[in-house]
């Protein structure tokens, strides 16, 4: 193995250990390797200016901040009301409700830490009243709330775009996650469901169709968020990187002028979050950027390419290989780097084996959610036992169940393709 790609494996892995900042420890150990490589430091620098030099990414800050506005303006709330009349008569049902209402809110934000975050302080203090345990409420809600990274808009599929290069639309990423997305949701809705009867919690009772209709008007204005990007992008009104913009414009006019929720001062702490939170996503993007370019100069795409099809060609085998490799390597790195620098790698896989990039795409948008809930790095999961008030030991100890849910979601998007694509084909 060359020693440059030793240390450059070695010093991310140190650094990412003794906890540096994922962005900072990718240009760290770029530079060491650089270093030995004897290529200018400088080279770092441009590489990471030119990863985010794209001008797809110009729909993330957009996207962030047209969530985090539909979090202020209390929408989760209204999504909450929506699912809880129609989920929450079953036998457990506030956790049916935590689902659906995370599916609906993944529409709108389509962040799963916002997901976390919003559903956890909504649902969580409701779900302890009526007598279900902690562990179960937080348990819920953090693998809910990755159903937001299918479900579209997701920032994180027009990374995979970007990262992908050309004939990766971002149109069609966002349909192909609709269904995977459902699909998620209605397992862990049906695990939920089993672990809530195993423990004894209580059924809810139907607060009438009236009461649903109502909670379904309120909150149809944010919800037709989605709506417009999607069907907007389709008609060929507008691109994806617009549609971003016209979100946040739609967004602001519901807030202020339907809902009446979002003042000056909501809108100048949502700004502020939403550059603090584009900040990090993008510097982290740059970063892996620079770190994917000296993986290229060390030839690691070809050589873990020969590697695989030293093993095998057979794209089932293929496909598990890669998502076992993602699996792991997302339980310690965070989900944006990971897609910037695998993407380059794993794509050029699995395109001769006949596989969609459009589904493969998909396949690493589950699987690196997947390691948002898993420790040590699960920044989801942290999210979601802070604002629930327990520990992440004690959330591990119950989660398994909801573990197995994503894994067979997992399964089956990866290896029945038509859930992924079918709803992509219907609109060519």
């Amino acid at each position: 193995m060359d020693p440059a790609l030793v240390v450059l494996l070695l010093a991310l892995a140190v650094l990412l250990v003794i906890g540096t900042p994922v962005a900072l420890a990718l240009l760290l150990s770029t530079a060491a390797a650089l270093v030995l490589l004897d290529i200018p430091l400088a080279v770092s620098l441009q590489r990471l200016a030119a990863g985010i030099n794209v001008f797809s990414l110009l729909a993330i800050p957009f996207f962030i901040f047209a969530g985090d506005l539909m979090y202020r303006s209390g929408i989760a709330g209204q999504l909450v009301s929506i699912a809880e009349a129609s989920l929450g008569r079953a036998r457990g049902g506030l956790g049916q409700v935590n689902v659906g209402a995370s599916m609906l809110f993944g529409a709108v934000s389509g962040s799963p830490i916002a997901n976390a975050s919003a559903m956890g302080s909504t649902i969580s203090p409701m779900m302890q009243e009526k007598g279900y345990d902690r562990d179960y409420a937080t348990n819920v809600n953090v693998t809910a709330a990755i159903v937001g990274l299918l479900i579209p808009p997701s920032h994180n599929m027009i990374i995979y775009a970007a990262s992908a290069g050309t004939g990766v639309s971002i149109a069609d990423l966002f349909l192909a996650g609709v269904f995977p997305g459902i699909l998620t949701g209605l397992l862990l809705m049906f695990v939920a469901w089993r672990v809530a009867v195993a423990r004894g919690y209580p059924a809810g009772v139907f607060p009438g169709w009236r009461a649903f209709a109502k909670a379904t008007l309120y909150a149809l204005p944010g919800l037709m968020t989605a709506i417009i990007i999607i069907g907007g992008i389709l008609s060929g009104i507008f691109t994806a990187t617009e549609s971003s913009a016209i979100a946040v414009i739609y967004t602001i006019a519901v807030g202020v002028l339907v809902y009446r929720t979002v003042g000056w001062r909501e809108f100048q702490d949502s700004a502020m979050a939403s550059v603090r939170i584009t900040a990090m996503v993008l510097l982290i993007i740059g970063a892996a950027s620079s770190f994917g370019y000296v993986l290229a100069i060390l030839e690691v795409p070809s050589g873990m390419a020969s590697l695989i099809g030293s093993i095998t060609n057979e794209p089932i085998l293929v496909l598990l290989i890669i998502n076992v490799m993602l699996l792991l390597l997302g339980t310690f790195m965070d989900m944006s780097p990971l897609i910037v620098i695998t993407t380059p790698i794993f794509l050029p896989i699995v395109a001769p084996l006949g596989i969609d990039p459009v589904h493969f795409g998909i396949i690493m948008m589950l699987n690196l959610g997947i390691g948002l809930v898993t420790p040590p790095v699960g920044s989801v999961l942290f999210v979601g036992a802070a604002v629930s008030g327990i520990s992440v030991e004690k959330t591990i100890r119950t989660i398994w169940p909801f573990y197995f849910a994503l894994i067979a979601a997992l399964l089956l998007v990866t290896y029945v393709p038509a859930i992924s694509l079918a709803l992509p084909a219907a609109f060519q």
